[in-house]
């Protein structure tokens, strides 16, 4: 019974996430899961579809082995947070305690005995196929609980202080991803510079 669930539910995040351990602490939404598909070899559906049916899956055997068990249509806000906290287990993400030296250190010099967690980035991207699936599993858009205020702003507040503690900012990674090409043409080659 014991290793049903260990295979059901939280083994699939731990699948995904050995793949990715080296550079699991700058990750940011989507690259967490991203590793799983490969070895899945879709044929017809896209990696994002398997993920989101995996998820799916997952968050299933979590409200059946809930105490005392839940339907999806008593299932709220809180459920899904405490689905949240129960999946910080089997994160890998060092996220550094005020106490520790390393708090807000990007890349801490030596080990700490601070928690692993989820990061936020995976929880976002998790929570956005979730909520799709509910949707199109036949529930109402606006009984939703993966939608729901307290969800969001759980996940706000996960980014907040994760971004602290590991010293990153994550609107500053977004951004870096658009400029570099625009800046490198415009400082490595100006067009007076060639002409004359």
């Amino acid at each position: 019974m014991e290793h049903n669930q260990e295979v059901d539910s939280p083994n699939s995040v731990i699948h995904h996430h050995h793949h990715n351990n080296n550079n699991n602490n700058t990750m940011i939404a989507g690259n967490y899961y991203s590793a799983s598909s490969s070895s899945n070899s879709p044929t017809t559906l896209s990696r994002y579809e398997n993920q989101k049916r995996r998820d799916w899956n997952t968050f299933g055997q979590y409200l059946r082995n809930h105490r005392p068990p839940l339907s999806l249509t008593r299932c709220s806000g809180a459920h899904v947070l405490e689905f949240l906290r129960y999946l910080d287990q089997f994160g890998k993400t060092k996220v550094h305690t005020q106490l520790c030296p390393f708090f807000g250190h990007p890349n801490p010099p030596a080990p700490c005995p601070c928690p692993l967690r989820q990061a936020w980035g995976s929880l976002d991207a998790l929570i956005g196929r979730l909520r799709a699936a509910y949707e199109e599993n036949g529930g109402k858009p606006e009984t939703n609980p993966f939608g729901a205020r307290a969800v969001r702003l759980y996940l706000r507040e996960v980014r907040d202080s994760q971004a602290k503690a590991r010293g990153i900012s994550y609107e500053k990674k977004k951004r870096k991803k658009t400029n570099p090409q625009q800046q490198q043409s415009s400082s490595l080659a100006p067009p007076t510079a060639n002409s004359s």
